[in-house]
């Protein structure tokens, strides 16, 4: 997927900015979402945590990361008679950002708040018991060593996005909402971050058995779905505009499938949790929405209503068995449950579509790109926070997760007027 150089006229840059402008709708709901998920001493270490890592992530990306996702090809080597173009090389410090076309200049606030929201996935599947040092280091080495390469490789025109003119494979990997460079890499590094830090005190007391530790705040968690939607549809009708390069007349459809599959996912679960457990499970739902969104990010812009109905309900009724399948078969503590939404719900979202799109070879290409995220970019995100793990420790002390990460870390609870730091199963 080569972005276009063409310039955009000026009511189209126009409703790209204002699109652009609503996409932070995202952030704050994933914020809300993360924050509800986790326990309420935990609550405020959560919001000012999330607040600290897209502060870290934003500084990081403007000084460093922005020079290697850049659309120049800065390093490219040959192979087979075909250019491999993996990484850019702009200017540091965003130096010719005031000289680069207006194109380019949304491309990168794109490409920032794509960064914003991206970190906040491994920052919720750490909660209670990541340290916020630890958590800002995280989003700095996303921000520079991780997210750049994938930015870079599919929208910045790399190797993924030039499949389609070197080997005919479609029109190159395609990610126009973000679903690669956002939330699958944003799953696996929560994966990688889960790895790390173990499961939270007393969640698996035995082989083979979990306790249920809640969110504290299903208003939270479903009021950040409403935000979410907001800024999903900006981003997947922003990201349609400047990746794919529809005409704005075909937005309309991109915002009814964003819906579309969002409430499919949504329907999906309740119906699978109330059977399963005879009433809907509010969090779980809550995930479904979300991963509807996450799908939707991948393929909004390239199917029809039905097909986004469809993908929609795939991953609806898939969320609660993967969050149930991650917790009591492979003991992953994941509070937020961003595995089975970013990572699952991004994979998912990518092959449909490569199935659906209609482009020769566009399947192929997406499988491509599904493996240079597996096989590539999860390995080194492992390894570069598995090195910064042990010069700044990700988990905090035992004290510290009895007490809270509020009280521990901050010197004082979100919700002053409770006792809500009293733990019986720390005795």
């Amino acid at each position: 997927m080569n972005p276009s150089t063409a310039p955009l006229s000026p009511p189209a840059f126009a409703l790209a900015l204002g699109l652009l402008l609503l996409a932070p709708l995202a952030v704050a709901g994933l914020a809300l979402v993360n924050t509800g998920l986790g326990r309420s001493r935990s609550a405020a270490q959560s919001l000012l945590g999330s607040l600290v890592l897209i502060a870290t992530a934003l500084v990081a990306f403007a000084l460093v990361g922005a020079a290697f996702a850049g659309p120049s090809a800065g390093h490219t080597f040959w192979l087979a008679g075909k250019p491999w173009n993996w990484i850019g090389a702009d200017p540091l410090a965003l130096a010719r950002l005031a000289t680069a076309a207006p194109r380019a200049q949304l491309a990168l606030l794109f490409e920032f708040f794509a960064v914003a929201l991206a970190v906040l996935i491994p920052w919720g599947s750490g909660a209670d018991r990541l340290r916020l040092p630890a958590g800002a280091a995280i989003a700095a080495v996303f921000a520079v060593l991780v997210f750049p390469f994938a930015a870079h490789w599919t929208w910045g025109g790399g190797w993924l996005a030039q499949l389609g003119l070197n080997f005919s494979l479609g029109v190159g990997f395609l990610d126009v909402g973000g679903a690669a460079s956002i939330h699958t890499l944003g799953g696996l590094a929560a994966l990688a971050v889960v790895w790390l830090v173990g499961p939270r005190r007393n969640k698996f007391p035995r082989e083979g058995l979990s306790t249920a530790i809640p969110g504290h705040n299903a208003i939270y968690v479903l009021f950040g779905c409403l935000i979410a939607l907001v800024g999903w549809l900006a981003f997947n009708m922003a990201g349609a505009l400047l990746w794919l390069n529809v005409a704005p007349t075909a937005l309309p459809v991109v915002a009814i499938n964003t819906l579309l599959s969002a409430a499919a996912a949504l329907i999906a679960a309740f119906t699978v949790t109330r059977i399963r457990f005879g009433k809907p499970d509010a969090s779980l739902c809550a995930n479904a929405w979300l991963a509807g969104l996450v799908t939707s990010s991948a393929c909004a812009a390239l199917v029809s209503p039905l097909v986004a109905l469809f993908t929609g309900f795939v991953i609806g009724v898939a969320t609660p068995l993967l969050v149930e399948l991650f917790e009591l078969a492979l003991s992953i503590d994941d509070p937020s449950g961003a595995i089975s939404v970013h990572a699952a719900g991004g994979l998912w979202g990518l092959l449909a579509a490569g199935f659906f799109a209609p482009y020769s070879g566009q399947f192929t290409a997406q499988l491509v790109g599904i493996a240079g995220l597996l096989g590539l970019l999860f390995p080194l995100t492992y390894l570069f926070f598995a090195l910064l793990n042990r010069v700044l420790p990700f988990r905090v002390e035992p004290d510290g997760e009895r007490l809270g990460m509020d009280l521990h870390e901050l010197g004082g609870n979100a919700y002053p007027e409770f006792v809500v730091h009293r733990d019986d199963s720390y005795r």
